[in-house]
C-alpha cells in the first residue's frame, strides 16, 4: 500500500489563480474548472482539487505524472474519485482518495493498493 497526504492553504490558491491564468490550464482539466467556477466557495474547490493531485502525485511516487494527467470528479453520491489520462488509467481502479476543507485549508489523502 502508497499512501499520499497533501494540505494546502485557500488562500494560497486563490492568489495564485487570480494572478497567473496559466496555472489553471496547467494544474486543471477542463471538466474541473467548470466543476469549481460553479461551485459558492469555488476556492475550496480548488485547492481541495490540488491537494488530490498532489497526494496522489506523492502516492505513485512517480515523476513523469503531471497535474493534468490527474483528474478528481464526484461520484453520483458525492464521494470523490481519481480519473487518471490514458498512460496511467491501469492505476485508477486502486486509488481511495478522501478530501476535506475549513474555510482556510483543504486536505486530501490518497492510498494505493496493490
Amino acid at each position: 500500500m502508497f499512501t499520499g497526504v497533501d494540505i494546502i492553504e485557500i488562500r494560497r490558491i486563490k492568489k495564485i489563480i487570480l494572478t497567473n491564468k496559466k496555472f489553471l490550464e496547467k494544474v486543471y482539466t477542463p471538466t474541473e474548472i467548470v466543476y469549481c467556477n460553479s461551485k459558492k466557495n469555488k476556492w475550496q474547490h480548488f485547492a481541495v482539487r490540488f491537494a488530490a493531485k498532489e497526494a496522489v502525485w506523492k502516492a505513485l511516487g512517480k515523476k513523469d505524472i503531471w497535474h493534468r494527467d490527474i483528474s478528481v470528479k464526484n461520484t453520483k453520491d458525492g464521494k470523490p474519485e481519481v480519473v487518471l489520462s490514458k498512460k496511467y488509467k491501469n492505476l485508477e481502479k486502486k486509488i481511495s482518495l478522501s478530501l476535506s476543507h475549513t474555510e482556510d485549508y483543504a486536505v486530501a489523502v490518497a492510498v494505493i493498493e496493490k
